[in-house]
């Protein structure tokens, strides 16, 4: 199974791509979209979208996992992490793919098994359980990759419970 794992942003959308096979992971590629600055949203969101289009079409995932806002921060960056949520969520249903929602205590918990890890152990878990000699770079691509192991983890917790 292929994972497109997704952690949302206006500014910087990042992606990584895992494959998991029997009980191995591999990375498969990871980066991060980088819209135009100071761009108005609707250009900043177009360029989002025929990006994470071109991602899936490179990579041909099964399923895409993307990261909810969380909301306690600040409403204004929630709203717009929201808004390039549901672009990540457009682009998968338009390539007919089914898309997977994880808040930040869900990957937490799923990819460290503690959901109040803080971001720098987080990303050093995605780097030990790819076996990277370096925690990948940006941290929105590690923070995606993140994202895609939660989605992986959550299936396998679903498997195991239905036996």
């Amino acid at each position: 199974m292929r994972i497109l794992g997704i952690d949302p942003g206006t500014a910087t959308m990042g992606y990584g791509v895992i494959e998991a096979k029997e009980d191995k992971i591999a990375l498969v590629d990871y980066g991060a979209l980088n819209s135009p600055e100071r761009s108005p949203i609707g250009k900043r969101l177009r360029y989002l979208y025929n990006g994470l289009l071109e991602v899936i079409s490179s990579y041909q995932p099964d399923a895409v996992a993307i990261e909810q806002p969380f909301m306690a921060k600040n409403a204004r960056s929630a709203l717009a992490i929201g808004r390039a949520q549901a672009i990540a969520i457009l682009a998968a249903a338009n390539s007919d793919l089914p898309s997977y929602e994880y808040t930040p205590t869900q990957v937490k918990q799923r990819v460290a098994d503690y959901g109040a890890s803080s971001k720098e152990q987080i990303q050093e878990m995605v780097r030990l359980q790819l076996e990277l000699p370096q925690v990948p770079q940006p941290s929105d691509a590690a923070d995606a990759l993140a994202v895609a192991i939660c989605h992986l983890q959550e299936i396998h917790l679903e498997s195991l419970l239905s036996e």
